[in-house]
């Protein structure tokens, strides 16, 4: 698999989880169908993503975890913020610093042959 379809695969299982996570919010506890319907879409697409990822290889399992995961968790929090408002404080921007220093860090180790 190459570079960039790899990319693709992991930016799109980001994009989908991070828009399922958002439709979590404005779901009320799953009693609103539309935002419930975005949010299983979302989070049904990035989990099939993230399949097509792995088993095309190219992409270690922890390195691909450890990038959806801490990119999401950045895009999901700043969202937030814009979307909904929500408080950011300064350590949790230093949080979100170390968290995107170790996903360069593991995204530049060696690759799977």
């Amino acid at each position: 698999m190459t570079r960039s379809s790899s990319a693709w695969l992991l930016g799109g299982a980001v994009v989908s989880e991070v828009a399922g996570t958002l439709a979590l919010r404005v779901s009320d506890g799953f009693t609103r169908p539309l935002p419930t319907a975005a949010t299983l879409v979302g989070y049904g697409v990035s989990l099939w993503l993230f399949a097509r990822l792995l088993d095309r290889g190219g992409v270690a399992l922890g390195t691909a975890y450890a990038t959806l995961t801490g990119v999401g968790l950045a895009a999901a929090t700043v969202a937030s913020v814009l979307l909904f408002r929500d408080p950011l404080t300064v350590v949790q921007l230093v949080g979100m610093a170390v968290l995107a220093a170790g996903v360069l860090v593991l995204q530049t180790g060696p690759r799977p042959s």
